[in-house]
């Protein structure tokens, strides 16, 4: 940017504002915008490798209208039965969470959420609509 185009308009005799051409505008306002791109790709990538990111595999399930739940389930290749076993949760209340019926108490969702290895909150229909809707 040449300078010589800025115009500076002072208030109470201390610059107050810079006018810049159009096209420097413009230029300035790209180059924001990559910055924010950068920054972002930069925690995506930090998350990441931090592992805390959600597969695709899950993502696509729920937005193709599966609850987490079930979703986790599957990409973690359990079936109702073994599921149930691990948690000490009968199949069927499973088979209710999952299909919306039930919502679950947060040690369900415990209990659930150490044998799938996720957090609780990746588990619920809350988190589904939060996040999706």
């Amino acid at each position: 940017m040449n300078e010589e185009n800025v115009q500076i308009i002072l208030k109470d005799g201390q610059p107050e504002y810079a006018v810049v051409p159009i096209e420097d505008y413009r230029r300035m306002v790209a180059s924001l915008e990559d910055i924010e791109d950068m920054r972002a790709f930069e925690q995506a990538w930090k998350e990441h490798k931090a592992g805390d990111t959600i597969p695709g595999e899950i993502v696509d399930a729920i937005i193709d209208g599966e609850t987490p739940l079930r979703a986790w389930r599957l990409y973690r290749k359990l079936t109702l039965v073994s599921l149930a076993e691990r948690t000490g949760i009968s199949r069927s209340y499973i088979s209710q969470i999952e299909n919306g019926n039930k919502t679950g108490t947060l040690d369900i969702y415990r209990r659930l959420a150490v044998v799938l290895d996720v957090e609780p909150d990746d588990l619920s229909i809350e988190w589904n609509r939060t996040i999706f809707l």
